[in-house]
């Protein structure tokens, strides 16, 4: 996938092998095979002064017949009820890489995280996305055992201030992204002061705004609040007397994934907060400290639609393969999700459809019988 080429069939192929990366997620290597083999077979009828036309719409035909073939092979299931049958997809998938030894592990998180994330559009349709709601983050040390996929999420930051709680159950969550701490004005502006008290004024005034900003947050009464920009040392005091804990300067989508898992929406203006933009599915908030970093745990959420994957590990190689294998294993599932029908493996398939499409070919009339039959016969190259 990261060759550069100049020959235009070969850059073609990598095109294909990309595609199939970004929609299947596996099969990048069967793709390049078969295409190969396709193309092969194509050869002859060009030296027979065949028209490429003929043979694209044979092949047209060919795959018309082939998709209808596997349907009819096919068997459905119920993705929330299968597991077992989704458990040896995803296993036949990943069991010739790196984490083949922790296979049952990674299969069991990979289909825990993806129905985690799956939400029903308003058209009924599943929509499952593993990028941005399921984050992994990969922690060196511990074992891989330690793995796990949190009914929740996770990310890396401390309490702003240290006399902050540092647990809370059943807290009450509020998101924002706005700076709590003094707006400087779009316009530089100079201020000539004459009067001593007029500078006492000012600094008030600069306070005041602060301190309005934390009262129409204590007035809802939440446990953590979190911020993308930052937040003043006098908001930290103010909102450590009201007993809440404060983090500052999180990733946007770290924020988006923890709206989703706990319930909450972010807010942008803090006189605009109402009650139903505090979330309030999370069970547990914890600080914990892995390695030599604190990170804060929101867990035990009721119906997640977001989750994080910690991944634990001897060292950052083996955490990136394992990450690369579990996003494998999580494009799996989520074709599974969108299509829950399963065919047999190992080249059966293949070799079904090499019989179906070599009969099919024979009741074809005129010029297109040769290129349709050779189809068939480039599917047996995959067993």
């Amino acid at each position: 996938r990261e060759v550069d080429v100049s020959h235009p069939t070969a850059k073609s192929m990598i095109e294909l092998s990309r595609a199939q990366e970004e929609e299947v997620g596996d099969g990048t290597t069967s793709v390049i095979v078969l295409s190969a083999q396709v193309l092969s077979q194509a050869e002859p009828f060009l030296l027979n002064k065949y028209h490429p036309t003929v043979i694209v719409q044979a092949y047209t035909k060919a795959l018309a017949h082939a998709l209808e073939a596997a349907e009819q092979m096919a068997i459905s299931i119920d993705v929330q009820k299968d597991h077992e049958w989704i458990a040896k997809l995803v296993t036949s998938s990943i069991g010739t890489k790196f984490s083949s030894r922790w296979n049952e592990k990674l299969v069991g998180m990979a289909i825990q995280a993806v129905l985690t994330v799956t939400e029903t559009t308003l058209g009924g349709s599943p929509s499952v996305d593993i990028k941005r709601y399921a984050k992994v983050e990969k922690i060196p040390g511990g074992e891989l055992e330690d793995s796990c996929v949190l009914k929740g999420v996770m990310f890396q930051k401390d309490v702003t201030h240290s006399k902050m709680r540092r647990r809370i159950e059943n807290p009450r969550i509020l998101l924002l992204d706005t700076p709590l701490e003094y707006k400087k004005g779009e316009s530089q502006t100079t201020m000539e002061i004459t009067d001593d008290k007029d500078w006492n004024t000012m600094l008030k005034l600069e306070e005041e705004y602060v301190e309005r900003m934390c009262q129409d947050i204590i007035a809802l009464k939440p446990d953590i609040v979190i911020t993308e920009k930052g937040v003043s040392d006098l908001a930290q005091h103010y909102l450590q007397k009201a007993n809440i804990t404060a983090f500052r300067r999180l990733r946007k989508t770290d924020n988006n994934r923890i709206a989703r898992a706990v319930g909450a929406t972010i807010v942008s203006r803090t006189e605009e907060i109402i009650e139903s933009d505090i979330g309030t599915k999370c069970g547990l908030f914890e600080m914990r400290k892995l390695g030599d970093d604190w990170f804060c745990f929101l867990e035990d959420c009721a119906d997640p639609k977001a989750c994080t994957i910690v991944l634990r590990g001897g060292s950052k190689d083996v955490l990136n393969e394992v990450e690369r294998n579990l996003q494998d294993a999580m494009q799996v599932v989520r074709n599974v999700v969108y299509n829950p029908k399963l065919l047999p493996g190992g080249g059966a398939t293949e070799m079904a459809l090499a019989v179906s499409l070599r009969k099919a070919g024979q009741a074809l009339q005129g010029i297109q019988q040769g290129p349709f039959i050779a189809v068939g016969d480039a599917l047996e190259v995959i067993p």
